[in-house]
């Protein structure tokens, strides 16, 4: 299995609250970088937030040996082009350890950057983004007119000799129309931390779809991770957290979301209701999995609470559904990637290598089409 670790602020002991957050700067990046690569993590996963991820990403290239970067982009929020360029730069100058996460976001986030489509047109548009995008990772020279989209005579340069792998797109989106993006488009498809049941019935839903495009998918989930010793010491820690949660922060929170047309958004918040009960045990969804989370924090909010055997045997719940591919993370990262890293990577079969897509060589392609040049006349 792949697994890799989150990287993004905010961070602490409970970050939704200022009393319980640390700085997050660079130096701070810094350590979680070189704390990921050495501990034995596939990845990290470097999620929107307050920093640029590219940037953030392409400064933390030289703090790792290993470890493969997972960074978001949004389609449309730059042009295809200019992204293939990046994505081939990271490529050669990490030896291929860039991996793309494909995030349609929902219309608050996106109308802060201009883009006011609606939720399903957002996905038509990365259709036709996703579409240049891979001629021009296939080498091609790419003219195109499309409905969101013009290029002419679009097409990498890259120096002669150099091999680049294109990074496999990994894609999250629980609508019909990001499942048929994702089946058309995508390498590993992501979820949010809903239980194996739930995540069962997406993954054969994904599944039947790539099949009618000819093609096969990975599946991943982004999950927290309360790993303690023994189940009542990780229960105990939970309760930690919980005590945590105040009305003002949880309110907030609920708030924001309120606003989101996140197909995926709404279906984790109905796993809490946006309501804590005084029993935390209460938001325990499926066996040691708990969304108590989602109520302070947007996005995925379910925990694996529980003792390093615990821990495997839910990661293996999902592994019996299709699932290899887990990107984790705890409160504070650093010290809980180290007690991860502890107490259940030495129990996991962890991937060191993310498979890639087939090579080319830009000198070859070069050569190509020098050589229809001349016949050309």
């Amino acid at each position: 299995m792949n697994v890799l670790w989150y990287m993004c602020a905010p961070d602490g002991a409970y970050p939704w609250n200022p009393q319980g957050a640390r700085t997050v700067d660079y130096s701070y990046f810094q350590q979680l970088a070189k704390a990921y690569d050495r501990l034995g993590f596939t990845g990290a996963l470097f999620a929107t937030g307050a920093h640029d991820v590219w940037v953030l990403a392409a400064a933390l290239l030289p703090e790792t040996s290993r470890m493969r970067f997972l960074v978001a982009i949004h389609p449309g929020l730059m042009a295809p082009t200019l992204l293939a360029k990046m994505a081939a730069t990271f490529q050669e100058f990490s030896q291929g350890r860039l991996l793309i996460n494909v995030v349609s976001g929902d219309a608050r986030m996106l109308g802060a950057y201009g883009m006011k489509l609606p939720h399903d047109e957002r996905y038509t548009m990365a259709d036709e983004y996703l579409s240049i995008w891979h001629r021009l990772m296939a080498g091609e020279s790419v003219t195109y007119q499309g409905r969101y989209f013009s290029v002419e005579g679009a097409k990498l340069a890259m120096p002669a000799g150099v091999s680049i792998d294109p990074p496999p797109l990994w894609f999250g989106g629980s609508s019909d129309a990001a499942i048929d993006v994702a089946a058309k488009h995508t390498d590993t498809y992501l979820s949010w931390g809903e239980t194996p049941e739930q995540i069962k019935q997406k993954v054969d839903a994904v599944r039947e779809r790539a099949k009618h495009y000819g093609r096969e998918l990975t599946y991943g989930i982004r999950l927290y991770v309360i790993v303690r010793e023994t189940d009542a010491e990780a229960w105990d820690a939970a309760e930690r957290l919980y005590g945590h949660m105040d009305e003002a922060s949880i309110a907030l929170n609920q708030r924001v979301l309120s606003n989101s047309d996140s197909v995926g958004q709404t279906r984790m918040s109905a796993l809490h209701g946006g309501v804590k009960p005084d029993n935390l045990r209460d938001l325990e969804v499926a066996p040691n999995l708990w969304a108590g989370i989602g109520l302070v924090r947007p996005g995925p909010g379910t925990a694996i609470v529980g003792s390093p055997d615990t821990v495997v045997r839910t990661l293996e719940a999902y592994q019996a559904v299709g699932v290899d591919t887990f990107i984790l993370s705890g409160m504070p990262l650093l010290e809980e990637a180290y007690r991860f890293a502890d107490l259940v990577l030495p129990k996991l079969p962890v991937a060191r290598d993310v498979p890639r897509a087939k090579s080319f060589t830009w000198s070859t392609l070069f050569d190509r089409d020098i050589s229809a040049a001349k016949a050309a006349g």
